[in-house]
């Protein structure tokens, strides 16, 4: 794991915003920092348009998995 985690708590934004805010936060971290994702559900889908759109950019390793809170580490690996 990295030395650096920058947390993000995307449950109190607009669900517009959170994809982009969560890559907007990705796209910022240098090689090796981790963003801590906190969401209110499984944020699956997210894992899925990542690996779309940010392929082999990212370790994801679930740290909590609810019911009430999910907590995932997204390492950038370039």
């Amino acid at each position: 794991m990295s030395a650096l985690i920058k947390e993000l708590d995307i449950r109190p934004v607009a669900p517009r915003e959170k994809h982009p805010t969560i890559f907007a936060t990705f796209d910022s971290l240098q090689k090796d920092e981790t963003l801590q994702l906190i969401n209110d559900h499984d944020p699956m889908p997210l894992y899925y348009q990542m690996h779309a759109l940010r392929n082999e950019q990212f370790h994801w390793d679930y740290v909590e998995s609810g019911p009430e809170v999910w907590k995932v580490n997204i390492t950038k690996t370039i």
